[in-house]
């Protein structure tokens, strides 16, 4: 089999799948370690770098194993070619480079249609290599979008594929891990951006302020869209009530986690803001299916890969959280969990509030890498065993 390229979706199913594949990454030790893939069942990965096969062929081709499928990734894309070209020379069958580099794995987008059955769609869309979601609300030929990332054509071309045009794009908060495409959407197809006035009423962009328990519809019927305001993790953060069943919980309410109060420098202030929100999530309806923004890890995907699960589970997952008694105590937790905001988050959020652009290229470079979204204790073990 000759050399070819492959597409980040079709790496995505493989992995999904557990076919036998080999993840040859290129790309320098530094580049590596900041951001890999990863899939939801484990699979065989190593790290040589181009240079290595530029200076030592014959020691590099030996450390790659054979009897795998061999999918090489690197920045760009040309490295991956070189390197693909070198292995086939020595013998390797089954050679593929992702085309485009790893930047399309970084902005994979993968729908997962979440409530089967009903007279409305709820699409969950996984960000792999972002270990994020945005959410699509269908109901006849409307669509509304809540979170998108800088993908905007994907969102797009989605709803058109499904003869529907988006008529709302909602932001939960005022992001800082990753490049929002809610003002992009906004401009390329006509819909209303709505957005919570406490993170974006300093933004130089045209929104439509959101109110706290007000309700969103769409014409001729459909679900209702109930927002309700979780400050804490942001001032502005919010949440969104679908048809009293589903809970957009955006960085608010994680699976294994709750969003961390500290991304403003604010700690103190806005700790006190989410101690409140949890209070009253914990009297929500236990059984609202909560649809997260983040997941920490594929674990808490379900068999069909949908990250979603009854928000009374959730509190009993996190119980550890959501019992702390006092906001003192609460405050500490927060505090022996925080861990460094990565630098690019401040020109992330200069970026979404429109008060700083950037070029393509220097976009993908801060958008690359996981999301730091989690306060919890998890996340505080993961950085002291790094």
């Amino acid at each position: 089999m000759s050399v070819f390229s492959y597409s980040a979706a079709e790496l995505f199913d493989w992995l999904s799948r557990g076919d036998d594949i080999l993840v040859l990454d290129v790309r320098n030790p530094e580049d590596f370690e900041r951001f890999h893939v990863e899939a939801p069942k484990s699979f065989n990965m190593i790290n040589i770098s181009y240079y290595d096969f530029m200076e030592a062929e014959d020691d590099s081709v030996a450390k790659v194993p054979k009897g795998h499928a061999i999918r090489i990734v690197c920045a760009k894309e040309g490295s991956a070619k070189y390197v693909a070209e070198i292995l086939a020379k020595h013998g390797f069958m089954d050679v593929g480079y992702l085309k485009g580099g790893i930047k399309t794995w970084g902005n994979l987008l993968v729908p997962k249609l979440v409530n089967r059955g009903m007279d409305f769609s709820i699409y969950q869309f996984i960000r792999p290599g972002k270990a994020s979601c945005s959410y699509g609300i269908i109901y006849r030929d409307e669509m509304m979008v809540f979170d998108p990332s800088r993908a905007v054509d994907f969102y797009i071309d989605f709803a058109d594929k499904l003869g529907c045009v988006i008529r709302k794009t909602f932001e939960t908060h005022l992001q800082a891990d990753y490049i929002s495409g809610s003002r992009q959407i906004a401009r390329k197809t006509g819909a209303e951006f709505l957005a919570n006035e406490r993170d974006f009423g300093t933004s130089k962009q045209e929104f439509t302020p959101l109110a706290d328990g007000e309700i969103h519809r769409f014409h001729g019927g459909g679900p209702e869209i109930r927002v309700l305001f979780t400050p804490g993790h942001t001032p502005g953060s919010t949440s969104f009530i679908v048809n009293d069943k589903f809970m957009i919980s955006g960085d608010t309410v994680f699976i294994t986690s709750i969003g961390r109060p500290d991304l403003g420098g604010k700690a103190d202030e806005w700790s006190g803001m989410l101690f409140d929100s949890i209070n009253m999530i914990r009297e929500l309806d236990p059984d609202l299916v909560v649809l997260p923004a983040h997941y920490m890890s594929w674990e808490e995907a379900g068999d069909d890969l949908i990250f979603a699960k009854p928000l009374g589970e959730i509190i009993e997952i996190n119980r550890d959280i959501y019992g702390i008694p006092t906001l003192e105590e609460f405050r500490a937790f927060i505090k022996a969990n925080m861990r460094p905001q990565p630098p690019e988050y401040a020109l992330i959020r200069l970026a979404n509030a429109n008060l700083e652009q950037f070029d393509p290229e220097k976009q993908e470079e801060l958008d690359l890498g996981k999301n730091e979204c989690a306060a919890s204790a998890y996340a505080a073990r993961a950085e002291q065993n790094s």
